[in-house]
Order: C-alpha cells, then structure tokens, then sequence
C-alpha cells in the first residue's frame, strides 16, 4: 500500500512530522517497508540571484557569473547558455551533495578561474531530465531554502512517498483514509469527516443490470450504477496525476484515474464502462465454461465454470471484481460512461484471480475483503468527482441486491483487557480508542464497523486497544513463583535424557541434522516400516508418504545429498521419535549417528583410514554412559536386517536392548544412494534404565590413596570368541577389588595359528585393581590372579597363554 504524506493530510488533520507518523504505522502494525522522500536530497539547496554575468577569458561556452546568495556575493562560473543577470537560481555550495551527478562539490578552477560552488539544473536535482540550462524561478528570496520555495510552488516535487505492508486481516488499511483512521486514534491527529454527496438523477438510467439469482447469495450480494452523460475524457489534473505517478501507477485518462484514485484513496474499486460499447443491459453471472474476455492488460482469458462475469446482452464485458474487458473501455472519444461500484464475494474472487494467474488492485482489495456498507457511498463520491472534473449529467442509480449485514457485537470487559495486555489502562481510554477506530459501544457490548471483517471475537477488542495504547510502553516485570524457595526442575529425566545425548554426540564431532519425520515407502520398508498402519492419509508429497520407522533413512538420504555435492566424510546424528505404529503414543525417542567416508582427513602420518564398527561401537558406548547405562552389558548379534549381518552388534541387559551399532548394509547403501562405507549407532533413550538412587547432584568423586596394581593376562581361544567374553569373565572375578579391564592386544591370523594351534587366537587383558582398606599383598593379588584365569578360562574354554 503506497501513498504520499499529503494525500494521507486529505484525511488527517495533523501537525505530526514524518518520523512520528513512520514509527506510529510501524507500531500501529502497519510496517512500513519504504519510504521516498526526494525533500531530504534537496535540503542544503538554497535560492540564489545573478547579479552579474560576463564571458569566461579563455572559454566561448563559459560565463563568469557574480551570484548573490545568503553568505554574501560568489564566483560561480556557468556553461549554462540561459546564464544571464537579474534570474534566481538555485544554488549548490562547496561540500553540497548534488544527486543527479553524484558529486560533492568543492572550490574548483575552471580554465584558470576560480568557482565557488554551482547553479543546478532539473537533472542534476533530479526533477527532471531538463538539462539544457540552469533552473529559473520566477519567484523566491535569496537565501530561501529551496525545499521550502518547492513546498509552496510545487508541493508533489517534495511529498514524501510512503510504502507499508498490510497483513492479509487488514483490509480496511488498502485505503488512505483507513490508515488516517488508525493514526488518529493513536493521537497523531484528527480523522477529517467525508460527506458523501446527495446525487440527484436527471433521468432513469436507460442500463438495467439483474445478477444472476446462483449468486446473490454467495458471489454478488450487491450491484449497483449509474450512467453519466456528455462527460469529456482527457488528461487528469495534474494533482490527480501526480498522487498516481508518486504511487507508481501511469496516468491514462480522467475517468480511470478516478477510479484507481478511489482504489487507494478509499478501498472502493471502481469500474467504468463506455456506455457506447454496452449492448443492452448489464447482467451479473457465473461463467459457463469456455467463454473468452478480452481484459484490459491485453490478454485474452478462457473462463472456467462457476467465475464471475459482467456481461451485457450479447457478450462479456467484464471479470467481476478483477478486471475490466477493453472492448467496453474508456477513451478520449467516450462521452457516456456506466460507474459501477458492486460487493463481490471474497472467496469467490480469490480463486478466480489465482485460477487465471490475474493480479489487479481490484482483486487484492476484494479478496481481503472491501466495506460492503460504502458500495453505494463510493459510488455517489465518485460520480461527484467524475462530475467535477469531467462534467456531464448523472442518471438514476441502477441497483440489484443488498449490501450484506454485518452487524455483530462482542463483550468488553475492561477488567479482562488490563489482565491479558499487561498495561494499566483505564476503561474511558478502552472505549474511546474503540469510538475512534470506528466501533459503536451499547453499554459493554461493542459493534465493529462494517470495514472491520477481522474483528471476530472479544480477543479482538483486546488487540485493538492493545495496539492503539501500543505494547512499546509494556514494561517488563518478573513473574511471580508459585511456590517459594528454590523452584523445581522443570525438564522431565526424558528431556534430561534427550538433552545430554544431543550434548555428548556433537561433542564426538557429529553434526546434529533435523529431517522430516515421514519418508517414501520403499525406505520406510528398508527399515522394518511401510505398514498401513504407518502411511500418511494426505502427503505433501511422494517421498512423504510414511512415517519414519527408524532415524537412519533421514541420516543416509542427508549423506547421500552430501555426497553429491562433494562432501565424502560426514559425521551426521538427529535426535528425534521414529514410529512402531499409527496410534497415539506408539512412538519412541532414538539418538542415532551415522559415519561415512573415513575418520581422519589426509595427512603426513596415515592416520586417515576408513571408519570401521569398532568407531560406532566406541560412540555409542560413549553415549550410553553418558545417559548413566551401567558398564556391564551384552552384545550379541541378533541385528535388524538393515545392518550387516557380521559386522554389528546389539547393546543390552538381559531382554532390554539399549542400542544398536554397526555397518549399514551395502543392499541398504546401495538403494540410499550413499557411496563408500558406512557405520552408524541407534540408542534407545527411553531403554536405559535410570539411576535407583535420584539426587539432584552428582555423587562425591571417590579417589583411593593406596597404590593400584594391573597385572597383564594372555589367554589362548578359538577365533569365534568374542573378546568381551573374556573382559566380562573377568570383571566377576572379584567385583570389590577389579575396577577395570581391557583388552591391550589381540594375536590372529596365520603366524598366531603355526604357534597355537589351527582356529585359535591370543587375547591379552589388563586387569586394575584398586584396595580400599589397604595395600595388597603378594598372596592376595595372586589369589586374585587364579580367580581371573579360572573365571576366563571357564567362560572361554580357553588356557592361559604360556
């Protein structure tokens, strides 16, 4: 919505300057996107008057001009050729800033003779493209500000022009007047009244219009016009085409200037048809299908059913509240001109509009919503205006319908008001900020006005007052705690859980991802998914059909984006729900990471190496003690079908698995798009059981002050064992005393074979022990050792390597 400061003074009695009115609208909710304001260019310009003028002595084209101005008499030297005594120019002095040269002057030489600043024409103050001499005012005092001269003598020159943005729920701000009204309730100013002329009709009008009864209720409530005789169309007053040009509309002729002029004046769009083009009489119906219009943007539409039209007795004349047909538009020859001013359903418009891809002022304005109550004043002051600047004689009103009632009244409750707004307002303020806005109060029920369609409710009478007491003055206050002392935490341990997860990932050098949580079918199927039970009944799109049974599908389609776009090595994790069913609560929180590509860039020092299961492994043990999962766990190998079968483990205590991890499988890789290998976690958050003793800080740090011992242990055992057989087997030996254990060395292959024997392999531990009460002895910590190497050597069938 644009419109310059004057046109806004049309219908605002104010002395507010400019910056007050911007930060008002801005804090009205009327932002204001861009303001034009040519006066703030032409600031330093001063007038000034040549008092003598003489030829350059080295220049034929050049003058040596004494000037008058307001810090005494200067040299200026001019190549204007209307340079001359006894005119008044307007002056620009060294340092002035001259816009349409983009210099800042300053004393200068020219062919030897010193200039003390410059005297400007219309294109270097960028009036105009006049550039053939220099400005010459008939009028003006030397000295006198040149933006003042303007204000006086051509007052468009210097209007300020103002762009703001009008949310979908403001219709009546699509007007000048609407935007003074808001202003002068904020205390900006008094809103100036608008009669509306009493038209009187020197005849019938010979054009009948009838809307179809298909839309009288729904589509055209009301149509209504009138014929105007003997009018003569030409030019616009320049004041009328200087507001269109300042908005950015082109000037055409007198009668559709007035109607565009009423569009943003008034939110009233108009439409005027050459009564010497209407064959017959106006009738207001929905399109059959098929029909064509010639519009006024020069394009030819093909009508789909049920779209409004205004035809007259032989073909379409019109797209109702869009556009107008150019068969039936105004020339300089028209004489006889139909208005027609008419309320069109705003739905309706909406999707005729976006159907048949037209943007108009018309349909912006009907599809938001116009004031149905002022169909008919509109159109009495646009016949005045016509009258006035066109001439011509005015008919009867045509009219077919009734402006639909909107009457509706909602509760203010002052006391309600205070409590939701936070502000001290007192109830003679509420009730005049909604008189002013247009509302009518009967005792504590208020009655929006009929440009109001957004007031829906008494929420809204909130907003209304709100926004004209404006929230800038709401000073902040702390919130009282319900109960007191130190206040509880408010994070559940699910949340807890979920934080220190995300926490403890990233800070293993992932990068945390946030996908959809539906995906298509087939990758939904790759990981267990894909049920009925799971598919979305209305998709935003194919690859969005189900929801997602695991977060890895997000995790590999995210890599293989990557990967595309060159990025081989990722660390990825999400935390987030994935879904073993459709119904409410059959959903569990996961934390799951994916590494592809390798674990170290290239460098002098092979470190660089593909990332294997053992790294998978390792992060997820980092982040189930992080989630406080006790050390002692089993891993077995009873893995979903997306992992592969020999190069993954389960995480779990007795039948509660806690995580998954592992290489993705190359069948699961190769239908994801994702190249090279890849490892991933899976952590069931919701699994890990929680601490049996809660307290709302960490336990006290235990630190022995006697001597650790570790003793190194080599054991011979088939290949197939696991080494974490062992290390459990080892850990029960003494739970009082072992405090760790660790696998330092594995011994595998063909040399370890020729020494132990064909499928065995040698697995060295680390064994710490850790007294409590005092210094082991020798006896004690080989009475400990034989405990180890029976308990190891039971669990594996293995012996103790020699």
């Amino acid at each position: 919505m644009k419109f310059t400061l004057s046109w806004l003074k049309d219908h605002l009695d104010t002395a507010a300057p400019l910056d007050d009115i911007l930060y008002a609208l801005t804090d009205l909710g009327l932002e204001v996107e861009e303001v034009s304001n040519r006066a703030a260019k032409l600031a330093a310009f001063t007038l000034a008057k040549i008092t003598h003028a003489e030829q350059h002595p080295d220049a034929d084209k050049l003058r040596v001009c004494r000037v008058e101005t307001d810090e005494g008499e200067k040299q200026i030297v001019c190549g204007a050729p209307n340079a001359r005594a006894g005119i008044t120019v307007v002056l620009a002095k060294p340092g002035d800033y001259v816009p349409g040269i983009d210099v800042t002057l300053g004393v200068g030489k020219i062919r030897g003779v010193e200039s003390h600043g410059m005297m400007c024409s219309e294109r270097e103050l960028e009036l105009s493209d006049e550039h053939n001499g220099i400005i010459e005012l008939a009028s003006g005092e030397v000295g006198q500000k040149f933006t003042d001269w303007l204000a006086i003598n051509r007052p468009s020159v210097v209007d300020p022009m103002i762009h703001i943005k009008i949310t979908p729920n403001r219709p009546d701000a699509l007007g000048v007047r609407g935007v003074a009204r808001d202003l002068a309730a904020r205390g900006l100013g008094t809103l100036k009244p608008l009669p509306v002329p009493e038209i009187k009709g020197a005849f019938p009008c010979p054009i009948t219009v009838t809307i179809d009864p298909a839309l009288r209720d729904k589509g055209c409530p009301l149509f209504a016009g009138r014929l105007i005789r003997g009018v003569k169309n030409g030019p616009s007053p320049a004041w009328l085409a200087d507001r269109l040009i300042a908005i950015g509309l082109r000037p055409i002729s007198a009668l559709v200037d007035i109607t565009n002029y009423f569009t943003f004046a008034l939110n009233r769009p108009l439409h005027v048809f050459d009564a010497a083009r209407v064959h017959g009489n106006l009738h207001i119906h929905p399109a059959k299908g098929g029909e064509e219009l010639l519009a006024l943007d020069s394009k030819t539409y093909t009508l789909h059913p049920g779209m409004m039209l205004i035809s007259d007795d032989t073909q379409p004349e019109s797209l109702a509240g869009i556009m107008g047909g150019e068969l039936s538009g105004c020339t300089e020859a028209t004489t006889d001109v139909f208005l027609e001013s008419a309320y069109w359903d705003p739905i309706t418009i909406a999707a005729t509009g976006r159907a048949l891809k037209i943007n108009s002022d018309a349909r912006y304005r009907f599809e938001r919503g116009v004031d149905p109550a002022f169909t008919l004043p509109g159109l009495d002051l646009a016949t005045q205006m016509i009258l006035d600047l066109c001439g011509g004689t005015p008919s009867d009103i045509a009219i077919d319908g009734a402006a639909p009632d909107t009457t509706r009244a909602y509760r203010l409750n002052p006391a309600r008001v205070i409590s939701l707004v936070g502000m001290d307002i007192p109830e003679a303020e509420q009730r005049r900020t909604l008189e002013s806005l247009g509302f009518t109060l009967n005792g504590d029920m208020a009655t929006p006005p009929s440009w109001r369609p957004d007031v829906l409710g008494d929420a809204d009478l909130v907003e209304e007052v709100a926004r004209i007491a404006s929230l800038t003055k709401l000073v902040g206050k702390p919130l009282k705690r319900a109960t007191a002392g130190v206040p509880k935490p408010i994070l559940t341990p699910a949340q807890v859980r979920e934080r220190a997860a995300r926490r403890t990932i990233a800070g293993l050098g992932y990068n945390e991802c946030v996908t959809y949580s539906f995906i298509d079918h087939d990758a939904a199927t790759l990981f267990g998914g894909g049920a009925d039970a799971l598919r979305v009944e209305n998709p935003i799109s194919s690859e969005m059909t189900h929801l997602r049974p695991d977060l890895l599908p997000g995790l590999l389609r995210a890599a293989a984006r990557n990967q595309a776009r060159g990025f081989a090595d990722l660390a990825l994790f999400e935390v987030g729900p994935a879904f073993h069913g459709g119904e409410p609560g059959e959903q569990h929180v996961q934390a799951a990471g994916l590494l592809v590509g390798a674990s170290a860039p290239r460098d002098p020092y092979a470190s660089r190496r593909p990332v294997d299961v053992f790294d998978a492994k390792a992060d997820a043990e980092a982040v189930l003690a992080a989630l406080g999962a006790p050390a002692r766990v089993q891993i077995t190998r009873k893995v979903n079908a997306w992992w592969h079968p020999g190069r993954s483990g389960v995480v779990s205590l007795g039948p509660n698995t806690l995580a998954t991890f592992g290489e993705v499988h190359p069948k699961v890789l190769a239908a994801m798009g994702v190249k090279g290998p890849a490892v991933a976690f899976t952590i069931l958050i919701a699994n890990v059981p929680l601490p049996k003793v809660k307290t709302p800080t960490r336990p006290a740090l235990k630190i022995s002050d006697l001597q650790a011992v570790e003793r190194d242990f080599a054991f011979v055992v088939d290949a197939q064992v696991e080494s974490l057989t062992a290390v459990n087997a080892a850990l029960g030996a003494d739970k009082a005393l072992i405090e760790s254990v660790r696998v330092f060395d594995q011994f595998t292959g063909e040399k370890a074979e020729a020494q132990m024997g064909a499928g065995k392999k040698s697995i060295a531990l680390t064994v710490r022990l850790q007294p409590e009460g005092k210094t082991l002895t020798e006896p004690e910590i080989e009475a400990v050792s034989s405990k180890i190497v029976e308990k190891v050597t039971k669990a594996t069938g293995g012996t103790l390597r020699s």
